[in-house]
């Protein structure tokens, strides 16, 4: 979407509200398919040798996993926020036409670079400078928190072209 002004008129912006709903989503699928489906990981799996000295909670015994569950059900929450969060922006800036945004490839890539910057960002954070947890510990646990890495990277780069690939939308959400 561009920045620029049509008829006297700012055109609406998507990246925030793009960015904030794929952060919470792309958490989302983190949280859903990495720590309950495939239960690679949780939040505090990997404090054992993390860099912060955070207590060691065994995914493998009851109250280990009870406090793992707890943290995640705080991600989750982080997740909830952060899609309500871009769920409000994306409704404060858009006041007609919100089918058009819907089926917007500025909207949709937004929120591909949202998914993406989570990936990078989780990933730098939980799973290098904390230590927190890995994508999936184990010998080839450094090359499973790369992947992420790269998908997150991938995620940002393709978000990024399909939005510049799209059209912008006036204040009253037509596409112009």
């Amino acid at each position: 979407m561009t920045d620029g002004i049509r008829d006297g008129r700012e055109p609406v912006s998507l990246r925030l509200p793009g960015i904030v709903l794929g952060v919470g989503l792309g958490g989302f699928v983190d949280g859903i398919l990495l720590h309950q489906l495939l239960q690679w990981h949780h939040m505090l799996t990997s404090t054992n040798d993390d860099r912060i000295g955070v207590k060691y909670y065994s995914p493998r015994t009851v109250s280990g996993l009870e406090m793992n569950t707890v943290w995640d059900g705080i991600f989750h929450t982080v997740c909830w926020l952060a899609v309500l969060i871009g769920l409000a922006v994306l409704y404060a800036r858009v006041t007609h036409g919100r089918r058009r945004v819907w089926t917007s490839r500025v909207l949709w890539g937004w929120i591909l670079a949202g998914w993406g910057l989570f990936n990078v960002v989780e990933g730098l954070l939980d799973h290098q400078i904390l230590g927190i947890h890995h994508v999936h510990g184990g010998p080839y646990q450094l090359w499973w928190d790369i992947g992420f890495l790269v998908l997150g990277a991938v995620l940002l780069v393709v978000g990024h072209l399909i939005q510049r690939g799209g059209r912008s939308l006036d204040a009253d959400g037509r596409l112009v």
